[in-house]
């Protein structure tokens, strides 16, 4: 009965994420083929670069749909850790500082915050961020319940065993760059606009505790509550670089503001953000040989067959 419990959990959070990316994916097909709704312009979405980016984003969005339904399958529990980990860690670092600086902003602005007289409608605004909540609550809820019947002992022992000299030399040498990009964001929201401010805060706040998190890992003395920090971190430095870096490079009417020492600081985020990643990585291949997984028969899916029972592909991460 407990593990048909944690499937109906697994499944309906699963489910969640997916309604919730439903309006956004619909939003950029109608961007895609020539619509102008929600856009004052109507000829912005025929430019080049908007074309581009509203095909990335779609792309990106798409990414996190097959996730949700991989997070509610059994075929899900074979497909190899990187297929599921590297997707999912991108993803996670794109929404945790969206999803969370979108609800405090409403939470102290009030609907206003998203009425700034730009091309985009404030309606699409509030659907997009309320639909990024929603993603980032139901696929955060659905990858811990998957990762506990995948890896159960993974992320419960703690990171105990042999210190490495070069996940010492990595970790800190992450923290030595991400103190000051987290520190530059931080300086960068004192006086900002209350939307801009929070997600510098919350950037600067991830950086410098995701890398802090990591040399306790590296120091053997973290637990999963603890890789979680670095997680969110490493992948929110690594993904908002990339991303900002993206919208640099294509120009358009996304890019605001001069480019300059914003765009360095991006940069140097991207690469620690990445770097810390890959310690991450690391760290979890030496705790990954834990034995076979036999996930119990899940609620809403058909009967077991033969190949269900097959075990988890461990030696991939």
């Amino acid at each position: 009965m407990t593990e048909q419990v944690k499937g109906i959990g697994r499944v309906t959070a699963a489910l969640v994420a997916i309604a919730a990316m439903l309006p956004y994916l619909t939003l950029k097909v109608l961007w895609l083929t020539g619509s102008s709704i929600g856009v004052t312009d109507p000829g912005l979405m025929r430019e080049s670069t908007m074309v581009g980016l509203n095909a990335m984003t779609f792309g990106m969005d798409a990414v996190a749909l097959v996730l949700a339904l991989a997070f509610s399958m059994r075929w899900g529990l074979r497909l190899p850790a990187w297929l599921v980990l590297l997707p999912l860690w991108v993803g996670t670092g794109l929404l945790a500082v969206v999803a969370v600086a979108a609800s405090l902003a409403l939470l102290v602005g009030g609907p206003a915050v998203f009425a700034g007289g730009g091309p985009i409608q404030p309606w699409v605004y509030m659907m997009v961020y309320g639909g990024f909540v929603g993603q980032a609550a139901g696929l955060t809820t659905a990858f811990v319940l998957y990762a506990r019947a995948r890896w159960p002992r993974v992320l419960t022992r703690p990171f105990t065993g042999p210190r490495r000299s070069f996940h010492d030399v990595v970790a800190w040498g992450a923290l030595v760059v991400a103190a000051p990009v987290g520190g530059t964001w931080l300086a960068w929201a004192v006086g900002a606009p209350s939307t801009q401010a929070i997600q510098g805060v919350l950037r600067g706040l991830l950086a410098i505790g995701g890398a802090a998190a990591l040399v306790v890992l590296v120091r053997r003395r973290g637990r999963a509550r603890t890789f979680a920090v670095a997680w969110l971190g490493s992948g929110s430095l690594f993904a908002n670089g990339l991303y900002s870096t993206i919208v640099r490079l294509v120009g358009g009417p996304l890019v605001g503001g001069p480019t300059g020492a914003a765009d360095l600081v991006s940069l140097f985020g991207m690469l620690t953000g990445l770097v810390m990643g890959m310690c991450g990585a690391f760290l979890l291949a030496e705790r990954s040989g834990v034995g076979d997984v036999q996930p119990a028969q899940e609620p809403l899916e058909g009967e077991d067959r033969e190949r269900d029972r097959q075990p988890a592909d461990h030696r991939d991460g």
